[in-house]
């Protein structure tokens, strides 16, 4: 079995072995959270904008967000885009998605001037390849293009979900309802 740091370089590698390792490892989920929280925290030194509190709040963030993106890729995957061969479980694609995020350590160089924001765009198109592999081989799909469906559906709706989150909050943090008028 393989470590924590080899798992991790390996899904960043876009490894299927790898991702197929994880996928069948219960024991890996600790790990996958791991890398979810290093990740978060890789972004947050990116950002260079944030304190403590920005970081552990963007970590927990990240934690909730990998949850609710597994469940969504889950829920797409195997209910409304199935292969023939798909069985999988909510665990399974916590891990390989969870695994996925490793890329996600390059964010922290958003802080070196002049090639910040392309680090950090090479980090995200990078984490975008891995999550279609994490996807791919948690469901067990043949293509490549079912997995890159199932991940625009799953986005879709996870920036729907995020986006009634944020207008509720706004709304509550400034004492009305959603869907009242703000101001």
């Amino acid at each position: 079995m393989a470590t924590l740091i080899e798992r991790a370089i390996g899904a960043a590698r876009l490894d299927v072995a790898t991702y197929e390792e994880v996928e069948h490892d219960p024991s890996a989920l600790g790990q996958a959270m791991a890398v979810v929280v290093v990740a978060a925290i890789a972004s947050g030194i990116g950002s260079a904008q944030q304190g403590l509190l920005g970081l552990a709040v963007g970590a927990l963030a990240s934690l909730v967000g990998w949850f609710v993106w597994a469940g969504l890729v889950y829920l797409v995957g195997t209910r409304l885009l199935p292969a023939p061969g798909t069985k999988a479980d909510l665990s399974q694609l916590l891990r390989t998605t969870g695994f996925s995020a490793a890329p996600g350590v390059l964010a922290a160089g958003g802080v070196v001037p002049g090639i910040g924001m392309i680090v950090v765009a090479v980090a995200g198109l990078w984490q975008l390849a891995t999550m279609v592999v994490a996807v791919r081989q948690a469901l067990d799909y043949p293509s490549t293009g079912r997995a890159i469906a199932v991940c625009l559906i799953g986005f879709v709706v996870y920036v729907l979900i995020v986006g009634v989150l944020l207008v509720s909050c706004v709304a509550a943090l400034q004492g009305g309802a959603p869907g009242s008028a703000i101001g």
